[in-house]
């Protein structure tokens, strides 16, 4: 084992796209809100700002989480996988979490081999 896994220093293990899976969870609940992705920029922003960046794929552009809709996500806490290749915000959503105005993105449940709707 080195630093990176049992250390106090933060070192991210970036994939070959230079990003970092993020999960995030409702402080107070526990509940699954969504799962995106951060490079450095994002993560520094978060840290930074106090409210979740993400770096999105599909549009290839830095985004703060509700900056169109006012959604944003407060962090309450940042935790780091053991080999750092893996964020998890513990974040307290003002608004909905899901671009399609559900609460969290995971509102499906699979049964039966079709998706659910959950809420």
């Amino acid at each position: 084992m080195d630093d990176r896994e049992t250390g106090t220093t933060l070192m991210p293990r970036w994939d070959a796209a230079g990003l970092i899976t993020a999960v995030v969870t409702h402080a107070a609940t526990g509940e699954p809100l969504m799962v995106a992705h951060m490079n450095d920029e994002a993560l520094a922003r978060t840290i930074e700002s106090g409210e979740a960046w993400f770096w999105s794929r599909s549009r290839q552009r830095l985004w703060k989480k509700g900056e169109t809709s006012g959604h944003v996500m407060k962090v309450v806490e940042l935790r780091m996988d053991c080999d750092q290749d893996a964020i998890w915000l513990r974040a307290d959503p003002h608004g909905p979490a899901c671009h399609t105005n559900a609460a969290s993105c995971f509102y499906r449940r699979l049964e039966g081999g079709a998706l659910i709707r959950t809420e």
